[in-house]
């Protein structure tokens, strides 16, 4: 099965079926590209280790770990010895490791930045620093990319770890985003459903105001590459029973690839319910920087950082092929 054939599955998943993950997908092709350098900051604790040492073996990216070798060390326990396939860059702390490795991407010695046990504030920060960070005219946005088991296409969140109140102009910038790394990933014209807690246009929920007018943008263009509609709600989004109960007509509705929150909070709270509650596996990636930004939850597991470090080489191979990413 190909990834775009597991993307584009139209029959539903019964409760208990077992769907393959994007990373058993993306590890189907075979590792005809070099491991793509990666700036791996502060990964400082087991699961943030084990990601990047596991991509590593994978031959998806080649690490280059940013931090105190003595905790390097502690951290890594039975696996210490593998430490010295890797370049280790010496840091004092996080916040100095956030600036290193956007230093790094900056000038070309790193094709890739990974979060590792830090928070996101901190790494950021460092990313969006105007003089010294890896800013483009893009919007910088965060995308979740999450097969959960009862939903029979891929799902994209956005955004739910960055922009915290997003502006109507900043939900351009998050959409476009978030359609360009689905058709990356092999969606041909990305259904884009724009959530908001009701299907009608209401004057008083500012997210229903927003997803009238995006709609209206991208009939004139100002959003490409995908189908979007909004407002609709979470049920109308995903679920065609919802759809046929509300007498709703649209080609998005019931079978939404990409879901455009209203906000950060909303977002997250939606991506780590399913998460959690509903057993889907996840990855994160930002797009709109100099670089693809590697980026998940500090307790996501090694393999929801290996899949983004997959989704990453991907990216970073698409931005060279157009001289931009």
């Amino acid at each position: 099965m190909t990834f775009k054939a597991f993307i584009d599955r139209e029959e539903p998943t019964l409760p208990g079926t077992v769907i393959p993950s994007v990373l058993e997908i993306l590890m189907q092709r075979p590792a005809v590209h070099p491991p793509l350098p990666t700036a791996v900051v502060w990964p400082c604790s087991p699961f943030a280790l084990s990601g990047a040492i596991d991509a590593a073996e994978a031959g998806v990216i080649e690490p280059i770990l940013i931090a105190s070798k003595r905790e390097l060390e502690e951290v890594a326990g039975d696996r210490a010895p593998l430490l010295s396939r890797y370049k280790i860059v010496e840091a004092a702390d996080d916040h100095e490791a956030a600036r290193i490795g956007t230093e790094m991407c900056r000038h070309g010695d790193a094709s890739a930045l990974m979060k590792g046990s830090l928070h996101t504030d901190v790494l950021m920060h460092s990313v969006l620093t105007k003089e010294s960070g890896l800013r483009t005219t893009r919007r910088v946005s965060h995308i979740f990319v999450m097969d959960a088991p009862l939903y029979n296409r891929t799902l994209f969140i956005t955004d739910a770890a960055i922009n915290i109140y997003p502006t109507l102009d900043d939900k351009v910038g998050i959409t476009q985003n978030a359609i360009d790394l689905a058709r990356v990933l092999g969606v041909r014209e990305p259904r884009v459903a724009i959530l908001s807690a009701a299907e009608t246009v209401c004057s008083k929920i500012t997210s229903t105001l927003d997803a009238a007018a995006l709609c209206k943008m991208a009939e004139r263009g100002q959003i490409t590459g995908g189908m979007i509609d909004g407002p609709l709600a979470l049920d109308t989004a995903v679920s065609l029973q919802a759809v046929e109960v509300k007498g709703i007509r649209s080609e998005v509705a019931g079978k939404a690839d990409i879901l455009v929150v209203p906000d950060l909070e909303s977002g997250n709270m939606l991506a780590k319910q399913l998460e959690y509650l509903g057993g889907a596996a996840l990855a994160g990636i930002v797009m709109g920087a100099k670089v693809p930004v590697i980026l998940t939850s500090r307790a996501d597991p090694p393999r929801s950082r290996v899949v983004s470090c997959a989704i990453a080489a991907l990216l970073a191979r698409e931005g060279k092929n157009r001289n931009s990413f």
